[in-house]
């Protein structure tokens, strides 16, 4: 029988799952190479990560004084054309995700991946670092379709937080991530959130409204267990 209190989880991708700073940094920089603009430091692209690649190039061209909407698409393009091919070179999961992981499916929880990444992009990144298979289904921020406004349906909206559970069976589910964006979807879905401080947090981890934290993905075991001793 299990001792884990929920039986489905919704992970993030970038900053939860995954350290894919270095390898989102280096597109994002060839974008702006090829608009004329001066690379930034890919450090400091973990500040930029969280929305989606195309909030992430934005913020950088516009802290750059910004382009024409045409030109910016163009660019865009072309990052996400250099992210297509080289979108695993540096990345890893973070420290104790594989094992955690298969301790999590070993007692039967369902797991789903929600990213405001392509899902085309996010399937193929898992793939590569052997993990897709852990998840039943990856939802990435194109998967929703779009609505009234023209816009995705990815998070902050609650819409692929709500598919995530509802193809994980619908029962007691928690999420896990490491942004507003995260902790805004699972509170407007109405689930549980857990923020990973470890992450690329875009405000300091204890200040994004989640129901927990925690410093390294060993910590998502016994905080699944003291988010059930709360409740």
């Amino acid at each position: 029988m299990t001792d884990i209190p929920f039986g489905a989880i919704g992970f993030d991708l970038d900053g939860t799952l995954l350290d894919t700073f270095r390898d989102l940094g280096a597109a994002v920089n060839h974008a702006l190479v090829l608009g004329g603009f001066n690379a930034v430091s890919v450090e400091t692209s973990k500040d930029l990560i969280g929305g989606g690649a195309k909030i992430m190039l934005a913020r950088a061209v516009e802290a750059q004084g910004g382009l024409p909407e045409d030109e910016f698409k163009r660019l865009y393009k072309a990052m996400l054309a250099y992210y297509e091919q080289n979108n695993a070179v540096h990345t890893v999961p973070y420290p104790g995700v594989r094992e955690t992981l298969e301790a999590l499916a070993a007692q039967g929880v369902r797991m789903a991946v929600v990213t405001n990444k392509f899902e085309a992009f996010a399937r193929n990144v898992l793939t590569q670092l052997d993990l897709i298979d852990a998840f039943e289904t990856v939802i990435g921020g194109d998967s929703m379709g779009k609505g009234e406004d023209g816009q995705f349906l990815a998070k902050p909206h609650p819409a692929p937080v709500l598919e995530a559970r509802a193809v994980l069976g619908g029962g007691s589910f928690v999420f896990l991530g490491d942004s507003t964006y995260d902790v805004g979807a699972a509170k407007a879905a109405g689930v549980p959130v857990i923020a990973a401080a470890y992450g690329y947090c875009d405000r300091p981890p204890h200040e994004l409204g989640a129901d927990a934290v925690i410093d390294s993905f060993d910590g998502l075991i016994p905080a699944l267990r003291g988010l059930s001793a709360a409740a």
